[in-house]
């Protein structure tokens, strides 16, 4: 799949570089990208960019969103062309008047967006924001060393389970579960709800045996653990790598999130940078994105060149069928998100 879709875009590069060297003839032949190390592939997505435009493409990196908004304010949304984050992040950027409305008059494939990822509180108007791609936590664990049924966070507490579980290491993703499993926001403030989370959080010390950011589907498909809760991406390459895993939607319903491109507001590239956005919207190029971050995929005409691959993994297609049942993690004031960081490294401290 991955040599056929590369094969497409190489013969669309051939076609459209003429095009794009008039296009962008008068500006300077640069786009400055600033994400998560590794988020927009090289090989696949860069390269075939500057082969068929001439534009060369600068990434530099960033540790979190909030160092990605303490940066960009900074330089009051200069320096950078593109910047690739999570949606509570660029709700905040957007709020502080740091972000530029996409040319559409470039950008002319935006409606290959699936609606459903359109609309949403960090740009209600879809003006601001490229969806890149979406997804949301969830459970997957290996039925041959389980023997009790896993239908939501709170069934990782039973002590079947000890010394057998893994959990995300994120405070708004792991707290905001927990917070939905016993019927609050994710997004709460109320001092007392959180002080009954960080006590149920304390139950997790007896089954818990690996935190980590990334990759605790590895520690389920070793035998290392019995279960985890970790990212959609995650839990796809598990149920690729052993269909006979289970995936659980969590019961308590589904935290979820938006990953997306914007353009500062004083961008030195723009044009350049709508440029490479209505490229990423390209069927072709939108597959090549899904393949490589396993997240769902925002991009319809893409999922039919996936396929199989795509159609077939039951994380894919069970987190689009559920979207009526998610919440979105929001940015919060300052004093506020504080207030889940402390619970969580309390939490870590006595581990």
């Amino acid at each position: 799949m991955k040599k056929i879709i590369c094969l497409l875009l190489a013969m669309l590069a051939l076609v459209t570089c003429a095009v794009a060297e008039t296009v962008n003839a008068t500006d300077e032949a640069v786009l400055n990208i600033f994400s998560w190390e590794g988020y927009i592939d090289y090989a696949t997505v860069i390269a075939p960019f500057e082969e068929e435009t001439g534009i060369k493409v600068n990434y530099a990196t960033f540790a979190s969103n909030e160092e990605m908004l303490q940066k960009l304010t900074a330089v009051n949304g200069g320096d950078y062309d593109i910047i690739l984050a999570s949606d509570y992040a660029i709700n905040a950027a957007r709020e502080a008047g740091l972000i530029q409305k996409l040319d559409k008059t470039i950008i002319t494939n935006f409606d290959n967006l699936d609606e459903r990822f359109l609309g949403q509180y960090f740009d209600p108007e879809n003006e601001y924001v490229f969806p890149y791609v979406c997804g949301g936590p969830l459970i997957v664990y290996d039925p041959s060393m389980v023997d009790v049924e896993i239908n939501g966070m709170l069934d990782l507490l039973k002590p079947e389970l000890a010394g057998s579980v893994g959990l995300v290491d994120d405070a708004r993703v792991t707290i905001g579960l927990l917070l939905r499993a016993l019927g609050y926001s994710m997004n709460t403030t109320d001092e007392a709800q959180l002080a009954e989370v960080a006590a149920k959080l304390e139950e997790f010390k007896t089954n818990l045996s690996i935190l980590e950011y990334e990759n605790l589907h590895n520690y389920v498909l070793s035998g290392d653990i019995a279960a985890a809760y970790t990212f959609t991406p995650f839990v796809a390459m598990a149920m690729e790598a052993n269909p006979d895993l289970k995936v659980v939607f969590p019961e308590e319903g589904l935290g979820f999130g938006v990953d997306g491109c914007f353009i500062p507001v004083n961008a030195p590239h723009a044009k350049n940078a709508n440029m490479f956005i209505e490229y990423m919207l390209r069927p072709e190029v939108g597959a090549v994105i899904t393949q490589w971050q396993y997240y769902c995929c925002t991009n319809i005409p893409a999922r039919e060149i996936l396929g199989d691959w795509y159609y077939g993994n039951p994380v894919f297609t069970g987190l689009i069928d559920r979207l009526d049942d998610v919440e979105i993690i929001r940015n919060l004031a300052t004093e506020d998100e504080q207030k889940f960081q402390d619970i969580w490294t309390t939490f870590k401290l006595g581990l």
